[in-house]
């Protein structure tokens, strides 16, 4: 009598604690048993000694997102989940991004319908908030944050996203309260206007000069100003997409101090560099991200940030 649905036989067994060799037995869709000689199955697969992971979790994408312009998203949950699957990934957590002027709820009722039976993998929502209405914060918020919606994301940049330092410590004080997680985009939007503005008009775009438009001093500077605000409110916030050496020395300066700083990086930051966007004709652009790949060196403090538990998460800002 077969003791399980299935077992995989011949793996290399990964956790976060080891590597072994083990067969991994499965009843119900759940794995019941790690072990060598597992009995009888109803059906065997072999691995033939390759490695056997934990589904990945991305906990920062971006699917079917709704945009104020002609901005469109290029997957929506069907394409997304399958290209997620494929690489490994068992779980995704895109945005439900309230727009200025909308509601959370509405919302969250919208991405519900865009994603309505096309995945193929486990989802959950973020939110981001772009309009914290005293509405928002007195009573949509919290009645989210009740139902599980638990995480948030805000901008300090892109001009129908951002919210002003007023508006932020608004958020995080709610976040407080309600026990809930608000991710940071941390860079500093004047400046990246300011110099955006002098590189159009010296007629230098392009896609190289998307770097040279955010400088690592505009990701330190919002990083900074993300942690002071957290400090003042005394709640802990996840910094995320973090691109460079400045940053991560913002981090630990934090943590230093006994802050809760949580941190992200995403594998651009671990892969390219700014000379990937200094190619030929559209080549470069195909490597456009905000924050953009730095230098060499700031590539390396991202490593090892890695290394040494900077990081917390690693996913993919869709970008990867």
């Amino acid at each position: 009598m077969a003791e399980f649905d299935m077992v995989i036989r011949n793996a290399v067994v990964g956790t976060a604690a080891d590597i072994f060799s083990a067969e991994i037995g499965i009843s119900d869709g759940v794995i019941t048993a790690l072990g060598r000689r597992l009995g009888p199955a109803r059906r065997d697969l072999d691995a033939g000694g390759r490695y056997v992971l934990p589904g990945g979790i991305d906990t920062h994408c971006h699917f079917d997102q709704p945009m104020r312009d002609t901005v469109t998203l290029a997957d929506d949950f069907l394409s997304g989940t399958v290209s997620a699957a494929h690489g490994g990934t068992t779980t995704v957590v895109p945005f439900a991004c309230q727009l200025q002027g909308q509601s959370v709820r509405a919302a969250v009722e919208d991405y519900h319908r865009r994603a309505a039976d096309k995945p193929v993998i486990d989802y959950a929502f973020h939110l981001i908030v772009s309009d914290p209405t005293e509405h928002v914060l007195r009573d949509e918020l919290p009645a989210l944050i009740r139902e599980g919606y638990s995480s948030f994301k805000i901008y300090m940049t892109y001009e129908t996203l951002k919210l002003d330092d007023r508006q932020i410590i608004s958020v995080l004080a709610l976040a407080r309260r309600e026990g809930a997680l608000v991710m940071v985009h941390a860079e500093n939007s004047d400046c990246i206007a300011w110099l955006t503005a002098e590189l159009e008009k010296a007629g230098k775009t392009r896609p190289y000069f998307h770097a040279v438009s955010r400088p690592l001093a505009v990701e330190r500077e919002g990083t900074h100003r993300a942690i002071t605000m957290s400090e003042i409110v005394d709640v802990p916030i996840l910094l995320v997409h973090v691109s460079g050496a400045d940053a991560v020395e913002q981090i630990r300066w934090a943590r230093g101090r006994g802050l809760h700083i949580l941190a992200e990086t995403c594998p651009q930051y671990l892969v390219l560099t700014s000379d990937h966007l200094d190619q030929p004709g559209f080549e470069g652009a195909k490597y456009v991200c905000s924050p953009p790949p730095r230098d060499a060196a700031s590539q390396q403090a991202v490593w090892n940030g890695l290394a040494s538990g900077v990081f917390q998460v690693v996913s993919s800002d869709h970008a990867a």
